[in-house]
């Protein structure tokens, strides 16, 4: 039997597919993922809900899943969010240092993050994460916990991400309706570098891209914090899509065209090849090019890439990533896609691994439960311990505080 106080649950509500994961944090503090119950989507449409109904009943049969799996009655969840209304941005907080002796105090310190938080939105968005990425003294930057140092002039530098408030709470209330709480929200993409990426490659610069069904998450790390992130409103349902209307196929017929024989890039052993399309009796329907298929699939990826390429140099940040690009997601189970995207960021290109948790080995290695693991790991992050029983100020402050209440 789990003790319960040490069970964290992740739920990526996606475009493709409902995915729940369970984690159970030890003494080492390393989540290990004890059960994992996943649905297809009919609900979400560009990682957003469109059918409330087909939503909650696709999330409950995930959730029986994960629960029958781990053993364990799940109560609460760590919930993902995306949609092309998600943005992040950078903003700097400035505090002057007024004592006698100009040291920095822990009050100067608090103060000064205070002042990072402090940003003007829309009066209908609200803010999911700040995340703090260094400090400054005086100009100087580098600075991971300044106190005790002089100066005359405090900075903190803060990422932060936010999205429509209408179009969060959609997603919260489709959880609530199954009687469930949600502890808190997490962007799919931050959840998915928590999953993917070492420590190593946090701190060498890193860019991590989620392609799911419905929208493609990019975060970008450096120097051991998130420095840019975003989503492009394309993912794996835009690849059905573009081959349906290029083969002349229906929509489902497509899809399964894209697993059975997609890739992306176009051999030159495949050239001239053809593929019978049958219909539901099998008898043939339709004969086409297999250079084609692979070719509408190349030009569809390769513009993907090519965006989050412009995306990320035009945020100053392509020459810090030295520790390369790593992909997740289901589009990342393409065949060859790695080896489009070296070519197109031309820098090293991994398919992302969740290998710094423990757990079953084959579901750790498949890229599109990162965003749902990350979420575990986010979970465990952000929770106090059994020994220091406190309640978030999160949870009493929070805009969404009656929806995440509610049970």
């Amino acid at each position: 039997m789990f003790d319960s106080s040490a069970i964290f649950v992740g739920l990526e509500v996606g475009t493709s597919k409902i995915c729940a994961v369970v984690g159970e944090v030890g003494d080492s503090g390393v989540p290990n993922i004890i059960g994992i119950g996943q649905c297809a989507s009919r609900g979400v449409r560009k990682g957003e809900i469109v059918d409330t109904a087909r939503t909650e009943e696709d999330i409950r049969h995930a959730l029986v899943e994960a629960e029958q799996m781990a053993n364990v009655e799940i109560r609460t969840v760590f919930l993902g969010v995306t949609g092309s209304h998600i943005r992040g941005f950078n903003n700097r907080g400035i505090h002057p240092i007024v004592s006698d002796n100009r040291e920095i105090t822990e009050e100067d310190l608090q103060d000064v993050i205070k002042n990072a938080k402090a940003i003007n939105l829309p009066v209908q968005n609200h803010v999911v994460h700040s995340i703090r990425q260094g400090f400054l003294v005086d100009g100087h930057d580098g600075y991971t916990n300044p106190v005790g140092l002089l100066g005359s002039r405090l900075e903190a530098d803060m990422h932060v991400v936010h999205g429509n408030l209408n179009r969060l709470q959609n997603t919260i209330g489709a959880v609530n309706k199954l009687r469930l709480k949600v502890e808190d929200i997490a962007f799919t993409g931050l959840a998915s570098s928590l999953a993917v990426l070492p420590r190593e490659a946090k701190e060498d610069g890193a860019l991590v891209i989620d392609m799911g069904g419905g929208t493609t998450d990019v975060v970008v790390y450096a120097g051991g914090s998130v420095k840019h992130s975003g989503v492009l409103a394309v993912g794996g349902d835009h690849l059905s899509n573009d081959l349906a209307i290029g083969l002349k196929v229906p929509l489902g017929r497509a899809e399964q065209l894209k697993i059975e024989y997609g890739g992306a890039l176009v051999e030159e052993n495949i050239k001239g090849q053809t593929v019978d399309v049958v219909n539901d009796f099998g008898l043939p329907l339709k004969t086409f090019s297999l250079e084609n298929l692979r070719r509408i699939m190349w030009f569809r990826l390769e513009e993907t890439f090519d965006l989050v390429r412009r995306d990320v140099e035009e945020a100053g940040l392509y020459d810090y990533l030295r520790a390369g690009v790593y992909l997740c997601g289901g589009c990342s189970r393409i065949p060859r896609v790695a080896e489009l995207a070296e070519d197109v960021f031309g820098l090293p290109v991994f398919i992302g691994r969740s290998d710094c948790l423990s757990g079953d080995k084959s579901s750790l290695s498949q890229p599109e439960f990162a965003a749902a693991i990350g979420l575990v790991r986010f979970g465990a992050n952000r929770r106090p311990t059994k020994r220091r029983k406190k309640t978030f100020a999160f949870r009493l402050t929070h805009p969404f505080q009656d929806l995440l209440g509610r049970r």
